[in-house]
């Protein structure tokens, strides 16, 4: 596998070389100094030129300069839409880099994110202006609202009705899609425990890939636990185990935000998640 160093080499030098490329920046995990680092990171790299149409949909150039890849993806070939400036290589190489090269036309605007400048030509006065040195806070979690906890909170519980409902009904792709939404809500008042629990300056990653690092061991356990199998005792199993693992984190973010645990959605759902799984409706 190509190391770090010669993957910067190969993106700038390329840089260097071309005079119609006035400025490289690097976005993504490579560029946020809080992220975990390790050889499954992309290079999410753009070029800012002038005139994107030389590059536009050309993968001869993109295998003549960085290699052919295993696969390669140019998103704007796959949609019906003008031309908007921007045309992405996305490459992933036999040794495993994966490069995402973005030719852009269009002078960078700063939203935040963390951005790095590899290359400036024109010294600020073209694509790139001078950046301020950014860090992870766009994705630090926020504290909620009351209004957003009880939207969460309330979510959660009620939408678990149609888990069940599409259980007794056998209809396997609705239940897994709704689990998933559920899930949604789970991970939200998980990050908001993280938060009251360690401070809302950090991040748990996208989809919640960091949860491992901040629960604690026996709340991580149950949080693996609530991916199931496609057999429905086990769907049932996991639906239980994220009830309680909600209610625990649920309690603890109400106790931090002095909010109210409205137990009686809990009680009223949970009766009925009874009354489907031991099809007693009809009694």
């Amino acid at each position: 596998m190509r190391t770090e160093q010669e993957m910067m080499e190969l993106i700038l030098n390329l840089a260097q070389s071309d005079e119609r490329i006035r400025a490289v920046s690097m976005e993504g995990s490579r560029a946020n100094p809080a992220a975990p680092k390790d050889i499954y990171q992309d290079y999410d790299i753009s070029y800012y030129v002038a005139d994107t149409a030389p590059f536009y949909n050309n993968p001869k150039w993109a295998h003549e300069n960085f290699g052919k890849p295993l696969i390669m993806q140019m998103p704007e070939t796959l949609r019906d839409a003008d031309n908007d400036g921007s045309f992405f290589y996305l490459m992933l190489f036999p040794d495993g880099n994966r490069i995402d090269l973005n030719f852009t036309s269009g002078r960078y605007i700063d939203d935040g994110e963390p951005s790095i400048t590899l290359l400036d030509k024109d010294n600020g006065n073209g694509f790139r202006p001078e950046m301020p040195t950014h860090d992870d806070t766009i994705w630090h979690i926020k504290p909620p609202s009351e209004l957003f906890y009880y939207s969460c909170f309330s979510n959660f519980w009620w939408c678990l009705n149609n888990v069940a409902k599409g259980i007794a009904r056998d209809e396997l792709p609705y239940v897994m899609n709704m689990l998933n939404y559920v899930r949604n809500n789970l991970n939200e008042m998980i990050e908001w425990y993280v938060g009251a629990n360690y401070g809302f300056n950090l991040s748990t990653g996208k989809d919640g890939k960091y949860f491992k690092k901040y629960l604690p061991r026996e709340l991580y356990l149950q949080y693996t636990a609530t991916f199931s199998s496609s057999a429905y005792d086990d769907i049932w199993a996991a639906i239980f185990i994220m009830c309680d693992l909600f209610r625990t984190v649920a309690l603890s973010v109400a106790v931090h935000f002095s909010f109210e645990y409205r137990q009686g959605e809990e009680d009223g759902i949970r009766e009925y998640l009874r009354m489907v799984k031991d099809n007693t409706l009809c009694d």
